[in-house]
């Protein structure tokens, strides 16, 4: 019952004909099990484990460019700015 709230169907019953599904046996032991997918045509070995990847947004959190280049020419304004002060 709880593979049928998880996978919102009923592991033991025929998707065809509906009727109850009986298990004759677990299978167990390795050397079978790869026979059987190998007849089955299936690969044997497991897939490659895939190289574990940082959070998103890893690479921008050691971005190493300098935010402020103080050798860079200071740009001029856009617009006349009055730099004398009148209180």
């Amino acid at each position: 019952m709880l593979l049928a709230r998880i996978y919102e169907a009923f592991p033991l019953v025929c998707p065809v004909c509906r009727a109850e599904i009986r298990l004759i046996a677990f299978v167990t032991d390795s050397a079978s099990i790869t026979r059987i997918l190998e007849h089955l045509g299936e690969p044997t070995r497991p897939p490659p484990v895939s190289p574990a990847r940082g959070p998103p947004g890893w690479e921008k959190m050691f971005d190493q460019t300098p935010v402020f280049d103080p050798t860079a020419p200071v740009p001029e304004p856009e617009y006349a700015f009055d730099q004398r002060v009148t209180w």
